[in-house]
């Protein structure tokens, strides 16, 4: 499987010729997207879930599919019947070729002000995982963990607990378009120190073979 990391949450997957995408949202290029055929959007928050991207990859490729949870489906799936499957915990499915577990339900806590929304995350071909806006630990053993290393409502030693408990054989960097070079060198000293896993880092556009 090749991975290929776009900017912030977004990346792409291929294996067999077959493309699938996950979390192509505002913060990612404009064509992270483009030519997948089957796409997977963690919840519904702008730097996960661009409307207008998803639009023009699935009018872009008849064959294009899109999973989601409920709140991001009801938004698009009238104007692509059959193209936009529903998913929650515990789901199974293939797209694009892969085998695909739902796992989790609620985005993690930015405020207690802030009512949480809904978030899932899926473990693909029972090795990748990647959990949208939550540390959701999925119950299964993990080769690649791609790491919400930096956000709103996350803080390092959350972070260094989470790739801990998960025990994944390799952890990389997602969801860091708020992370300045100049903090990168801190994350990764202190993740790759203390989180027990090796940690790994790709710039927008760079890939790697899993």
């Amino acid at each position: 499987m090749k991975l290929t990391k776009k900017t912030h949450a977004c990346v792409r997957l291929e294996k067999d010729g077959r493309t699938l995408v996950i979390d192509p949202g505002g913060f990612s290029e404009t064509d992270a997207a483009a030519g997948a055929e089957a796409i997977l959007v963690t919840h519904e928050h702008a730097d996960h879930f661009d409307e207008e991207r998803l639009r023009t990859a699935l009018e872009g490729n008849p064959a294009a599919e899109i999973w989601t949870l409920k709140s991001v489906a009801d938004k698009i799936s009238a104007a692509f019947p059959g193209r936009v499957h529903t998913v929650g915990h515990g789901d199974t499915f293939t797209a694009a070729g892969f085998d695909v577990q739902v796992h989790g339900e609620l985005h993690a806590v930015i405020h207690p002000d802030i009512p949480r929304i809904t978030n899932v995350g899926y473990l693909i071909d029972g090795g990748v995982f990647h959990p949208g806006d939550a540390l959701t630990v999925p119950g299964h053993p993990v080769e690649t963990l791609l790491l919400p290393v930096m956000a709103p409502w996350s803080k390092i030693s959350e972070v260094i607990d989470y790739v801990r408990e998960v025990k994944p054989r390799r952890a990389y960097d997602v969801h860091d378009a708020l992370l300045t070079d100049l903090a990168r060198p801190i994350y990764d000293r202190q993740i790759g120190a203390l989180g027990g896993s090796e940690h790994l880092r790709l710039t927008p556009g760079e890939s790697a073979q899993l």
